[in-house]
């Protein structure tokens, strides 16, 4: 069976769609391009604004035209990530799709259910001639997943709607109302690297098989860092085996745990075994510490060709201090709601070679005193080895809305429908509603949709029962709206 057969069928077949389009962050203008024609084939409203959003309108039903305007919203790119042996250009190949189970997923990459599952849901309402609903607009943001780019550069009016459903939860029967602000934080240094020894031997390791995961969803889940792992290998090689770093290569996306860590270590010939000995060990440790959270942890170890260059030495322990030392994971939980993560940070992405070192983190947190408290113990970490320490991309806190009409009216006609307790919740992701809510502050928000699980991971799925359940909760909701 092939997803366009699954059900509801008007939301599969425009997922479907979707799939067949390139989307990584960064990488838009064919799916702008896509449904920017997708719109004009069916006659809907669709233009792109000046933040690369795709806006679309839709007049009420008849008899609804008084009605408040709601504005369906969702982000268009999906972040790459794949397994390392698979072959796929995310820029020019087609997400391959496949059903397991109760569950959709990708062959061995992302899947692109965040947030392809809500693009898809727009098409199918926009679309629609059997739904009853007010007037519609819907906002079809760009670059959600690395800095936000599409509602940064939304203007004030571009929306005249009342109410906004970000279709961009990962829970069915979920409703959000808060979520967690964030920033992006680098810190860079210029090196002059050394000659290497010519008599050493250079020893490549890598670290891959972790699960990885959404540095917000699951950065609580206690699941292993490749950088970390990688850090506290490094340093014990430093120390015992006289070894040297060449280069390093960790990560690939700021809001993604590292799922692979690479390293070339130059040491003497006679320090080869011992240094194999000492990954043999670590990966045993790591095994052990673990274990029932990551359950293939590989390490690899293999000679290679002997760069030309390294690190200096006192860089290089300078460097391997700050990575140990620098905070990673969960730094505290919200004092009221102590099941919720307040405050985090994902160290993500780790480039050291050629005579630059640069560490990417993202770090997140609902209390915007604590997320500057992060920013101080970044600065502090990088800063007295001399890197310099930038901050940028940071989005507020959307702080939650507890008499909210449009969440009260949607608790009611899923209980109605369902006969189903829905939940409030907030969450540690940061979802767009905090800087859409910033534009249109008069605007109601809330976040929910299908049921998704480990997105950012090439072991993302959407859950096939819960878009059916979906669709027609939403389509209940428009009419009740």
């Amino acid at each position: 069976m092939q997803i366009t057969e699954l059900n509801p069928r008007e939301i599969w077949q425009n997922f479907y769609l979707l799939t067949q389009v390139p989307r990584p962050s960064g990488h838009l203008t064919q799916v702008q391009d896509f449904l920017l024609k997708w719109a004009a084939e069916r006659g809907i409203e669709a233009y792109k604004d000046g933040g690369e959003n795709i806006v679309m309108r839709k007049p009420a039903t008849p008899g609804h035209e008084s009605s408040k305007t709601a504005v369906l919203q969702a982000h268009m790119d999906m972040v790459p990530q794949k397994l390392d042996e698979v072959q796929h250009n995310f820029e020019t190949d087609p997400i391959q799709t496949w059903i397991d189970g109760e569950w959709v997923k990708a062959k061995g990459t992302t899947l692109g259910a965040d947030d392809g599952m809500g693009v898809a849901a727009i098409m199918a309402v926009m679309e629609a001639k059997d739904i009853e609903h007010g007037p519609l607009e819907a906002l079809i943001t760009a670059d959600e997943e690395t800095c936000m780019y599409g509602v940064n550069h939304l203007a004030s009016d571009t929306l005249k709607g009342d109410i906004l459903l970000n279709i961009d939860n990962e829970t069915m029967g979920e409703f959000v109302i808060g979520s967690a602000g964030g920033i992006n934080i680098t810190a860079t240094m210029q090196y002059q690297e050394v000659e290497t020894d010519p008599e050493d031997i250079a020893v490549k390791i890598r670290i891959e098989g972790l699960r990885g995961g959404h540095s917000g969803l699951e950065i609580n889940e206690g699941r292993a860092n490749a950088n970390k792992l990688m850090a506290r290998l490094v340093r014990q090689a430093i120390e015992d085996d006289d070894a040297r770093l060449a280069t390093w290569t960790g990560g690939n996306m700021r809001n993604a745990i590292p799922r692979t860590a690479e390293v070339v270590l130059t040491l003497p010939k006679e320090n080869v075994d011992d240094l194999k000995e000492l990954a043999k060990y670590c990966l045993d440790t790591y095994r052990a510490e673990y274990r029932g959270v990551e359950q293939d942890i590989t390490m690899i170890v293999e000679e290679t060709a002997l760069p030309q260059k390294q690190v200096p030495q006192e860089i290089q322990d300078n460097l391997v201090s700050a990575i140990i030392a620098c905070h990673n994971g969960v730094l505290r939980f919200i004092p009221s709601i102590p099941t919720v993560v307040e405050t985090s940070s994902n160290l993500a992405i780790i480039n050291i070679g050629s005579g630059k070192a640069e560490v990417l983190i993202l770090a997140r947190s609902s209390c915007d005193t604590q997320l500057e408290f992060v920013q101080e113990m970044m600065q502090c970490t990088f800063g007295m080895i001399g890197m310099k320490v930038e901050f940028g991309g940071q989005y507020g806190s959307w702080q939650p809305n507890f008499d909210s009409p449009i969440v009260a009216k949607m608790v009611q006609v899923y209980k109605d429908i369902f006969d189903e307790e829905a939940k409030v919740e907030v969450c540690h992701a940061g979802l767009e509603c905090s800087l859409i809510g910033a534009v249109y502050p008069n605007m109601d928000l809330v976040s929910f949709g299908p049921t998704l699980r480990s997105p950012h991971t090439p072991d993302e799925r959407c859950n096939i029962s819960s878009v059916e359940k979906f669709w027609v909760f939403l389509k209940a909701l428009l009419k009740a709206i």
